[in-house]
């Protein structure tokens, strides 16, 4: 049986999307017969999320002095007890990488690299400085000696061959598990509305590359149209997600700022508004309902109205899978990478700007009912056609089977 290990950084929720994509990954390959196994950081919420990677085993280690970059010699150890054919990183700059690349030339074995959107330009200009370091420090050679990446869209591939990265290249996308055919509790921000008001989501790391100060800024200016031109169509934008930086700090200041009456139900729980009323466009018209997760986050999607998504960059975002598994009409930028859903007819196009921004929400409020069940049915039919769990294990394995010399070059990987 072939030997599988999957090393990424947080093994829980405190990791975002990638906690969904390789659990949802490895889960697919076991159900192929594939011995996998995965590696990870330990932290305070693992041991709760450790069930959500069920039947596959996990071992996630503590990190060691100095805690640089996820330094875990352990790792490297437990790697070595289980001695995998193959070997696949997931994510850049933290010691899985330096783990992978020691143990894959020492015992000959093949690794794939998964960068997860993080060599994409803007990407690779956050926190520059420290990617510099870990770059000559080890990720240099751990990019250099891999036998493939994967890739999750064709705008990754080039960025990886813009430096100079020779490697095979397979582009396989991120997959999505439809929803459950049963009705969710209520959504977090049922004592929030008023009757007929709709629901713009937002849900994913609140982090300042996700665009959400365009977004607040585009907001305030569709509402104030709206009060002056006496439109009866009312929505509330619901900004959920893990904070990242202090940054959800800063658009609650910023929506005080441009007179945007928010609530935090987390603080409140009901719909008493936190911003100032006399100066808001409308009474809380931004809802901030912290991370969510498991039944309140299938609420969130099956509750809301739309889902937007203002990213400056992305590698290939499972919240938008998500919402089209959920048949939710989609904004996005063309920096999510997900062009078929335009193409499908399954999203709203608007360039990571407040300008165009305001034109995406005017066209989707715009919009009637039956024209946005029909985007997001178009959504649901574009991840059964695309983005299944299923068809994207079919496409690992038909890599993991070449590299090992076992089969013919898959349709995935991009000539070079």
């Amino acid at each position: 049986m072939l030997k599988s290990a999957h090393l990424t950084g947080l093994v829980s929720r405190k990791a975002g999307g990638l906690f969904e994509a390789v659990s949802c990954l490895v889960q697919s390959q076991h159900q192929q017969g594939m011995d996998v196994k995965v590696f990870g950081l330990w932290d305070e919420f693992a041991e709760t999320d450790l069930k959500a990677w069920k039947p596959v085993p996990v071992t996630a280690v503590k990190l060691s002095w100095p805690k640089l970059m996820g330094r875990s010699p352990q790792l490297f150890d437990e790697l070595q007890a289980f001695g995998p054919d193959i070997s696949h990183t997931h994510g850049l700059w933290l010691y899985s990488s330096i783990a992978t690349k020691n143990y894959s030339l020492g015992r000959s074995r093949p690794y794939l690299i998964s960068p997860h959107g993080m060599l994409d330009p803007w990407a690779l200009k956050n926190s520059r400085w420290k990617k510099l370091i870990a770059y000559w420090l080890f990720e240099r050679e751990h990019l250099r000696r891999a036998r493939c990446f994967r890739a999750l869209c064709a705008s990754e591939a080039h960025s990886i061959r813009q430096l100079q990265l020779k490697n095979d290249i397979a582009v396989i996308p991120n997959g999505v598990d439809l929803p459950a055919e049963s009705i969710p509790p209520a959504p977090p921000w049922k004592d929030a509305l008023e009757p007929g008001e709709k629901v713009l989501l937002f849900l994913s790391r609140i982090h300042p590359k996700k665009g959400l100060v365009n977004l607040l800024k585009a907001w305030e200016k569709v509402l104030k149209s709206e009060n002056e031109n006496g439109e009866s169509d009312k929505w509330i934008l619901a900004i959920a997600g893990w904070d990242q930086g202090g940054h959800e700090l800063e658009l609650k200041q910023l929506a005080t700022e441009l007179g945007l009456a928010w609530t935090d139900i987390r603080e409140c729980g009901t719909a008493s508004n936190s911003g100032p009323k006399n100066a808001s466009p409308t009474p809380c018209s931004v809802i901030f309902l912290g991370p969510q997760f498991d039944e309140a986050k299938d609420a969130c999607y099956y509750y809301c109205d739309a889902f937007v998504l203002p990213s400056f960059s992305e590698g290939l975002p499972m919240v938008v899978l998500e919402s089209w598994a959920n048949s939710k009409p989609v904004i996005m930028t063309p920096e999510c990478n997900l062009p078929e859903g335009f193409a499908a007819g399954a999203a709203l196009k608007t360039e990571a700007n407040e300008t165009s921004l305001v034109a995406g929400l005017n066209e989707l409020r715009s919009m009637t009912t039956e024209d946005r069940l029909a985007m997001g049915s178009c959504g649901r039919d574009l991840v059964l056609k695309r983005f299944t769990w299923t068809q994207v294990a079919n496409q690992m394995q038909a890599v993991h089977l070449w590299i090992l010399g076992g089969g013919t070059k898959p349709d995935c990987v991009l000539e070079r």
